[in-house]
């Protein structure tokens, strides 16, 4: 009886000693997990400037097909004002820059769904964007214009469009101020299809950017377009960003006024459009 209540003794104290380790480890484990789930918690949001520094490249959505702005030259190169614009910022932030095409109605959702990390594209500084979106501070001033076929004598004012063809970029500031005046919107993939159009008699007019306009003019004397009206206020152009990158923002803004300060961005300017065309 003695040597089975000791055996029944060590048996009773080795399940007592396991138990207590069990809890032990459940314990610990507990308290790592714990200790994780505080460290994700406290885990900020990525620093998208670290990440392009750290990757050594920038991403910029952009079209390609809207001269001068971008667009490829007869090289097929990827070229124009705002190409030269963002490979310039690249360089000062010490990157690559690495251009993603995309059609214009398709270029903010792009960057909703980190395509790219920048829109250089021309893209006009509205109200309704800056809800959603971070710009750059401006580096595009430039005026809408009504342009017509040559052989036009009825549209001579914004006011004349209503019920009339516009070919426009659907998402476009010019596609909102053609459909205030009523016209009917015919969607185009950029501005040398909405001119295409135009040529041929298809839709009635187009509202373009007046420097898009005189570049296209320059290379095409001859086209048979005109411009009837010019709008009285100016718009401006910035960079597009996604919320929420305030350094990648504040960098690309200290690059753009150290080009404007050593002269860099008015020699592309002038390059382009012969003149100073933020101001």
């Amino acid at each position: 009886m003695k040597k089975f209540s000791l055996r029944g003794i060590l048996l009773f104290t080795a399940i007592i000693l396991l138990a207590a380790c069990g809890n032990a480890n459940k314990g610990n484990t507990s308290g790592s997990e714990e200790s994780k789930g505080n460290s994700d918690s406290g885990k900020k949001t990525e620093d998208l400037l670290v990440k392009i520094q750290d990757e050594g490249k920038l991403t910029i959505g952009t079209e390609g097909t809207y001269p001068p702005f971008t667009f490829h030259d007869d090289k097929g190169e990827l070229t124009g004002f705002d190409v030269e614009i963002a490979r310039e910022i690249a360089k000062r932030l010490g990157v690559e820059p690495v251009f993603l095409e995309t059609q214009w109605d398709a270029i903010f959702a792009g960057l909703d769904s980190k395509r790219f990390d920048m829109i250089a594209n021309q893209v006009g500084i509205r109200e309704d964007r800056i809800e959603k979106y971070d710009f750059s501070e401006p580096y595009i001033s430039s005026s809408a214009v009504l342009i017509t076929n040559i052989s036009n004598k009825d549209v001579t004012s914004f006011e004349d469009i209503k019920g009339l063809k516009s070919a426009q970029s659907l998402t476009s500031n010019y596609a909102d101020t053609a459909r205030s005046y009523e016209a009917e919107i015919v969607g185009v993939e950029g501005f040398n299809q909405a001119i295409e159009l135009i040529n041929s008699k298809r839709v009635d007019v187009t509202i373009n950017d007046n420097l898009s306009f005189l570049d296209f003019m320059k290379h095409k004397p001859d086209a048979p377009v005109q411009i009837v009206a010019t709008a009285d206020d100016v718009s401006q152009s910035g960079l597009m960003f996604r919320k929420g990158n305030e350094t990648l923002v504040n960098e690309v803004n200290k690059a753009l006024n150290a080009m404007i300060e050593d002269g860099t961005y008015l020699k592309i300017s002038e390059k382009w459009f012969g003149e100073d065309v933020l101001n």
